[in-house]
């Protein structure tokens, strides 16, 4: 994980994503701006349409904003070369996906090994890790399967191994509960609390509300703004043009 950290993990200002040109232009995301703290869990809510997954994409680089800032660990990503860019993902972040986009024809112990191996760590270091990262996510006992094997919560927690076993400042995750029955996002919830309680950095894009009620802060988004934000303890920071009553 990346350490000594001064300031926000992640920081955003005055965010832009536009798709489009003249009457067909469609501004998905307009002048958002956001700060996480090391540590934080952050969920982010609003109706479907609304940018939240738009907003995570640029955040993590995988989208480049029309206008505005994002910063990572230090770095300004709209500034950096695709390499350079590639290269701080995979050393600082960790993706998790509503679809979990794990790679059909390797197992789930492969697929939670790959990030490793893309980052340069030898073949005995990633098969380590990634048995070690399984086990936290109780899928031991399914390493050697294929996803076509996996249920939905097991494809989901081998996901979240995935994002865990580069130890990421920042773990990313887009509606991680929406393709999973009532049980398996009840385990995923799980996994996400315990991450939380351990110290990891979370910005978390969903309409579970059980999610949302375990984040340390929930912004709400309409039309691409952030238009309102609350604590856990319930306290509210309206910003301009704050719209009451938001649902999840």
């Amino acid at each position: 994980m990346i350490s000594e950290l001064s300031g926000p993990v992640l920081s955003a200002g005055e965010l832009c994503k536009e798709y489009g040109t003249g009457p067909g232009l469609v501004r998905a995301v307009d002048r958002a701006s956001l700060a996480v703290s090391p540590g934080e869990s952050v969920a982010i809510v609003g109706p479907s349409g609304c940018g939240k997954s738009t907003l995570l994409y640029l955040l993590g680089g995988l989208e480049r904003p029309t206008a505005g800032t994002v910063r990572l660990a230090g770095r300004q990503l709209e500034r950096m070369a695709e390499g350079d860019l590639a290269r701080l993902r995979r050393r600082a972040l960790g993706f998790v996906f509503q679809a979990f986009h794990l790679v059909e024809e390797l197992t789930a112990e492969e697929n939670v090994e790959l990030p490793l191996l893309l980052a340069g760590a030898s073949p005995r270091r990633a098969r380590q890790r990634a048995r070690e990262y399984l086990r936290r996510v109780g899928l031991t006992d399914r390493a050697g399967h294929l996803p076509s094997a996996l249920s939905g919560g097991e494809s989901q927690r081998a996901a979240i191994a995935r994002a865990l076993v580069n130890e990421p400042a920042l773990v990313l995750a887009d509606e991680p509960t929406g393709n999973l029955d009532t049980a398996s996002g009840a385990e995923v919830l799980r996994l996400f609390g315990e991450l939380h309680a351990a110290g990891q950095t979370l910005v978390v894009v969903t309409h579970d509300e059980r999610i949302a009620a375990t984040s340390d802060r929930v912004i709400f988004m309409r039309d691409g703004r952030c238009v309102d934000e609350t604590t856990l303890a319930g306290r509210v920071s309206p910003k301009r043009g704050a719209i009451s009553g938001l649902e999840l």
